[in-house]
């Protein structure tokens, strides 16, 4: 059966092209598989043998149920319209999305995250890697457009720059 994957953290981009996937699910008659990538505590793969099995079951349990209040949030008691599996998995989220899209037929969605260069520098692009190793093709989804006042707002704050009430007024 066809898939549509979509990578989920529940930042606005990731729930954006959470909702661009279930209509690209219904649209091709596909299965909709919500993947959230988790690590354990201290690092990602390579920190395997520094957790004991209670702490990774733990983590593991708050993912599936970060997931499930995510998917929740996203469609409340509407159905995506199509057949949804929500998937956690121990690994960096785009190896995570390649390995859960490895299908020819499938159609991987991504969010296309934060623009600023800093954040681009610190954390690697999930969309970017997806594009370079996906076996499958990839769907972009860019941020939706609430996401660059939050942004700004971030912005202001930082700087500590006062608010223009003009600026709340359309």
């Amino acid at each position: 059966m066809r898939r549509v994957v979509v990578g989920v953290s529940g930042t606005p981009g990731s729930l954006a092209a959470l909702h661009r996937a279930a209509a690209e699910a219904r649209v091709r008659d596909a299965q909709l598989w919500a993947v959230m990538a988790w690590q354990a505590p201290g690092g990602g793969l390579g920190s395997r043998g520094s957790c004991d099995a209670p702490v990774l079951a733990r983590c593991r349990g708050a993912a599936v149920e970060r997931l499930r209040r995510l998917l929740d949030l996203a469609f409340g008691a509407e159905p995506p319209g199509a057949a949804l599996a929500g998937v956690t998995v121990r690994a960096t989220p785009g190896a995570a999305l390649v390995d859960a899209a490895r299908g020819r037929d499938d159609l991987l969605v991504v969010g296309t995250g934060s623009r600023a260069p800093l954040r681009r520098l610190v954390r690697p692009s999930v969309a970017r890697y997806c594009l370079a190793h996906a076996a499958c093709p990839v769907l972009t989804v860019p941020p939706p457009p609430l996401q660059a006042e939050l942004d700004a707002v971030r912005r202001r704050n930082l700087w500590h720059l006062p608010l223009d009430a003009r600026e709340l007024a359309p």
